[in-house]
């Protein structure tokens, strides 16, 4: 049975993403609990694939996937480009960049709690 997009749990939500991602092998995946931070979402999670092509990919078969198990659709921007595309799953958002892309920008940077290292977010 399929869960309606107002019953999926942010956790439970987030946990699909991360594997979704695992599964097409999206690289240096981090993950920032933004509940009590903002109120647009309760997770970000920023990822990088190898190419514009990957980068395509993997937020293609992640959009599908979440509508597939949760019946939820997904507001897209950038995908076109595959420099930065970045998914809004309501509960989650999730940018996915080309390496150079990320770089450049230092989104989870500016996210990061203060004090916090990357390496103890990343999954």
């Amino acid at each position: 049975m399929t869960a309606t997009p107002t019953e999926v749990q942010s956790d439970v939500l987030l946990a699909r993403i991360l594997a979704s991602l695992d599964d097409d092998k999206a690289e240096d995946v981090v993950t920032i609990d933004l509940r009590g931070r903002s109120s647009v979402a309760d997770y970000m999670v920023v990822c990088s694939g190898r190419s514009s092509r990957q980068v395509g990919a993997i937020a293609e078969k992640l959009m599908e996937r979440l509508k597939q198990e949760f019946g939820r659709t997904c507001r897209v921007e950038g995908k076109e480009q595959g420099d930065w595309v970045l998914i809004d799953a309501s509960d989650v958002v999730v940018h996915v960049f080309r390496p150079e892309v990320r770089e450049f920008y230092q989104l989870e940077k500016m996210w990061m709690p203060a004090g916090a290292g990357l390496s103890a977010r990343q999954n």
